[in-house]
């Protein structure tokens, strides 16, 4: 504590902002952002005007405060164009140009004014400006942006390579502080090579996500205890900050929730979803997942016209937001899925299309296989089981490479109703139909091993129940017996 009659620095009340902002405490860091802003301008420096006001602007930003944020930030880029100061211009119109990626809504009016543009022009705009005054940084985070436009867009994959490439070199030669930004968003190997190599100067938000993609990836295959250890090793100090803690929190909740789900433990689910839903990170990405959980906890429960209700909902609020392609295709494919669920598949044909053909036009291919999957459903309503095999056989390796075992069980279930709907088209006795039965029995089983990885209940009783349909129509008595009794044995584990 200082003595009575010491001078503080001014600097002591911006770390105090910086500190009380880290925290959470809204009313203290407002307070010193204040106090260190108004001492530094009667010292003279006029020139830190606008940079209070950015500040002020992406203060109220973080904590929610959309409308003050927007107010704060058109008053920041006015003072900064009459003062001339470049940096802080670019600066503040490359941030804005992230804001209304995340609040599309809230930003409409300033949108409409033409303060940047459309996205593309905002983008060539800022590069053009990044370029003229050496400012890298902005170059390099300008460049990533524009990777996951394109991505996002589900426009050319080489052109966001480009981009990503191209920072990547910036960073490099320019020596920025953006190590690596946007590797995370590369395959397991990068992702680690990130997390050994270049956590410890990278920000704290990046290392965070690095850890939670990781562990949804060790979810998708079935590694629930690797996945939480995984989220264990986040650093208690990134942890904190209140909007690092929200979306560490929030990931959490989906690999357990997730995990309830496929062990059919409704109660648990529901449980762990109302507490997602009471501490949700503001990042679009989750809130579309969580809403996707919860359309699954209605598919669990059988309730076909809600879940159906809360996909349009969804959907018409992706569409408005012009959200990433993947999360629109994703729920375009869930949506056949309800469809197919509900009894009634050939109703989701035409959306199934267009998602597989827009998910090979933007090269997101395990969204493709999954749109593959929903089309062979409808193909095997319409006896169509000839071209629903082939067109399996044809992704199936593809597929086991992009290691997600829920994707994987369904498609070699999908294979299996194939199968059994050709060996159903065979004359009885006949070694066409013996064969379908064993090519269909295999696949049963492939389907079943990848259920039990992901431990999910209803997908192994299933394929128990369609293998023990194939043993009675062989003949064989003890081995439908055993599938039967193989059942129970798994709805009672899971039970316990």
């Amino acid at each position: 504590m200082a003595k009575p009659g010491t001078t503080i620095p001014i600097v002591t009340y911006y770390m105090r902002f910086l500190e009380a902002w880290k925290a959470g405490d809204y009313s203290s860091s407002f307070d010193n952002l204040h106090r260190y802003f108004d001492y530094a301008m009667q010292m003279g420096e006029k020139g830190l005007y606008q940079y209070a006001l950015l500040n002020l602007a992406i203060l109220h930003a973080d904590f929610g405060c959309v409308s003050e944020a927007i107010t704060a930030l058109q008053e920041t880029i006015a003072t900064a164009r009459e003062n001339h100061d470049l940096p802080c211009l670019n600066y503040s119109l490359s941030w804005f140009q992230q804001f209304w990626r995340t609040h599309p809504e809230e930003s409409t009016d300033i949108r409409k004014e033409g303060l940047l543009g459309s996205e593309k022009e905002a983008l060539s705009f800022l590069k053009a400006k990044a370029k003229e005054s050496n400012m890298w940084t902005l170059l390099s985070t300008t460049l990533l942006n524009e990777a996951k436009v394109v991505l996002s867009k589900g426009d050319s994959v080489a052109h966001a390579f480009e981009s990503v490439v191209k920072a990547s070199h910036l960073n490099i030669t320019k020596g920025t502080s953006e190590t690596v930004g946007g590797v995370r968003c590369q395959a397991w190997i990068y992702n680690e090579l990130f997390l050994h190599c270049y956590a410890q100067q990278a920000p704290s938000i990046d290392v965070l996500q690095s850890h939670c993609t990781r562990a949804h990836q060790l979810a998708r295959k079935g590694r629930y205890h690797e996945a939480v250890s995984q989220m264990e090793q986040v650093d208690p100090e990134a942890l904190r900050d209140l909007k690092h803690q929200q979306y560490w929190t929030t990931s959490l909740g989906i690999i357990k929730v997730q995990r309830s789900l496929n062990r059919d433990n409704l109660d648990a689910a529901e449980h762990i979803f109302a507490q997602l839903q009471a501490a949700q990170a503001e990042v679009q990405e989750l809130h579309v997942n969580v809403a996707l959980i919860e359309i699954e906890l209605q598919l669990r429960r059988r309730d076909f016209p809600k879940a159906m209700t809360l996909l349009e909902k969804l959907l018409k609020v992706l569409n408005q937001q012009e959200a990433d392609i993947f999360q629109r295709l994703k729920v375009m494919i869930l949506k056949a899925r309800i469809y197919d669920q509900a009894g009634i598949p050939q109703k989701g044909f035409s959306v199934a299309l267009r998602a597989a053909s827009l998910a090979h036009k933007a090269h997101l291919l395990p969204v493709l296989w999954d749109a593959v999957g929903a089309i062979c459903r409808i193909l095997v309503s319409v006896n169509e089981f000839d071209a629903t095999v082939r067109l399996i056989e044809s992704v199936l390796p593809q597929v086991l490479e992009c290691e997600d075992c829920g994707l994987a069980a369904w498609l070699f279930s999908c294979l299996a109703d194939g199968h059994m709907g050709t060996a159903g088209q065979a004359k009885s006795g006949s070694l066409q139909r013996k064969e379908k039965l064993i090519k269909a029995s295999a696949a049963l089983d492939r389907a079943f091993d990848e259920y039990s990885k992901i431990e999910d209940v209803r997908g192994q009783c299933e394929m128990v129940a369609k293998k023990a349909t194939i043993m009675c129509l062989n003949g064989d008595t003890m081995l439908a017996n055993d599938c039967a009794a193989k059942y129970l044995d798994i709805r009672k584990a899971a039970t316990e």
